[in-house]
C-alpha cells in the first residue's frame, strides 16, 4: 500500500499539473499584487453595492448554469416555444407536436408518456389562470418529475463516510471525484481518495494529480492490482486517521458485461468484511452526452450494486440534457449532482426548478 500526499513544490513544478492549476495560481498572484489603487481597495463597501453581493452571485451562479445547458436548451426549446405560445389548450395535433420535440429532446418514450398524461390532467382539470398557458403548465409537469428525486448528498455523523463511485468508462468518474474532493475541502472536513480503478492506463496518475491539487492523500496501489483489496486498505487507512470522506474510484466497466459487473459486486463484499455499513453511497455517474444509453446503464448498475445516487456529467458538451428526465423517471434514485463546466465549482447540487429555468432560459 501507498499513501500519496502533495510535497512542497517549486511554483513551476506545481503549475504542471493542470491547465486548471495554472488558472488558479494566476488568479491566486494577481488577488496578492499590489496596485495603485490598493488604499481605495481596501475601504469598506458602501451600503448599497455589499447588499446587492448576494443577488450578483446568485446571478452568476445561475448564468454558469444556463450557459452550460446552452446545447440542451436549444434542441430542447427548439420549435417549441413557437409551437405552444399564448395557447391554452392541448388539441390532438400541438400533443403529437409536443410528444415528437419531447422524444428528440431525449427524454424517450416512457418519460415523454408521463409528462404528457401529467400535462393532459392539468389541462383537464382547467386549473389555467389568465396568465398560464400550455408553456407554463409543461414547465411546471416537468419540474414536478424532477422533483421527486431532487435529494443532495448529506454526509452524517458516521466516519468515514464512504461514497464508492461507479460507473462506465469515459463518464467522467474520476473527474468527478476530484471536484467532490474539492468541494469537502472547502467545507472543513478531512478526505481521502482511493484509487480503485487499477485497469485503465493512467487512472492512477490521473487520480493522484486531483489529491496533489487539492491536498488529498490517495490510497493506491500498482497498475493492474486487484482493486478490491486497494478499497479494502483504503477504508482501514480512513478509519486509522479518523477521516471524514473517503471517496472510492472503481474501474469502469460497460453495464453489459456480467463478469465485470460481478467483479464489482466483489469489492463491495470486500470492503464489508471490514464495515458492513460501507458504502454509504453508491454514486453512479452517467455522461448525459451517450443519451438512452445512460437509462439502460443506470438500471443494470443499481441491479448490481444498488446504487443510491446519480451525478449526470458533461451537460455543457452535449444536445442530450433531456436525459435527465428519463432517468429520473425510470430509476427513481436521487440525483445529487450534474456537471456544467471543467472547473469545480462547476459540479453542482441538482436543484430541479433551476435546471428547468435554464432549459427554457427563464428567471
Amino acid at each position: 500500500m501507498k499513501l500519496f500526499k502533495r510535497r512542497p513544490k517549486p511554483q513551476s513544478s506545481a503549475r504542471a499539473v493542470s491547465a486548471d492549476g495554472d488558472a488558479a495560481a494566476d488568479t491566486d498572484a494577481a488577488a496578492t499584487q499590489p496596485s495603485a489603487g490598493a488604499g481605495a481597495a481596501a475601504a469598506p463597501a458602501s451600503g448599497p453595492t455589499a447588499e446587492s453581493q448576494p443577488a450578483e452571485a446568485s446571478s452568476g451562479v445561475f448564468g454558469r448554469l444556463r450557459e452550460g445547458l446552452s446545447r440542451s436548451r436549444d434542441q430542447f426549446t427548439e420549435g417549441l416555444a413557437s409551437m405552444v405560445l399564448g395557447k391554452k389548450q392541448l388539441d390532438p395535433m400541438l400533443l403529437e407536436a409536443l410528444e415528437e420535440q419531447l422524444i428528440m429532446a431525449d427524454l424517450g418514450l416512457e418519460a415523454t408518456d408521463r409528462v404528457l398524461e401529467s400535462l393532459r390532467q392539468r389541462l383537464d382539470r382547467k386549473s389555467l389562470s389568465a396568465e398560464e398557458t400550455v408553456i407554463t403548465a409543461l414547465k411546471e409537469t416537468l419540474t414536478e418529475l424532477l422533483m421527486d428525486q431532487e435529494q443532495s448528498l448529506d454526509t452524517p455523523q458516521r466516519r468515514p463516510f464512504v461514497i464508492l463511485v461507479v460507473g462506465v468508462n469515459g463518464a467522467g468518474k474520476t473527474t468527478t471525484i476530484g471536484k467532490l474532493a474539492h468541494r469537502y475541502k472547502q467545507q472543513g472536513l478531512s478526505v481521502m481518495l482511493a484509487a480503485g480503478d487499477t485497469f485503465r492506463a493512467a487512472a492512477v496518475e490521473q487520480l493522484q494529480a486531483w489529491g496533489e491539487r487539492h491536498d488529498v492523500p490517495v490510497i493506491a496501489q500498482h497498475t493492474g492490482a486487484d482493486s478490491a483489496s486497494v478499497l479494502y486498505d483504503a477504508l482501514a487507512a480512513a478509519q486509522a486517521r479518523n477521516a471524514d470522506i473517503l471517496i472510492a474510484d472503481t474501474a469502469g466497466r460497460l453495464q453489459n458485461k456480467s463478469h465485470l459487473m460481478d467483479e464489482l459486486t466483489k469489492v463491495v463484499r470486500v470492503m464489508r468484511k471490514q464495515d458492513e455499513t460501507v458504502p454509504h453511497e453508491t454514486l453512479l455517474v452517467l455522461d448525459a452526452g451517450t443519451g438512452q444509453n445512460a437509462v439502460s446503464q443506470a438500471v443494470e448498475f443499481d441491479q448490481a450494486v444498488g446504487v443510491t445516487g446519480v451525478a449526470v456529467t458533461k451537460l455543457d458538451g452535449t444536445a442530450r440534457g433531456g436525459v435527465l428526465f428519463a432517468i429520473a423517471h425510470k430509476l427513481k434514485r436521487p440525483i445529487r449532482f450534474i456537471g456544467v463546466g471543467e472547473q469545480p465549482e462547476d459540479l453542482r447540487d441538482f436543484v430541479a426548478r433551476d435546471f428547468v429555468d435554464a432549459l427554457f432560459d427563464e428567471r
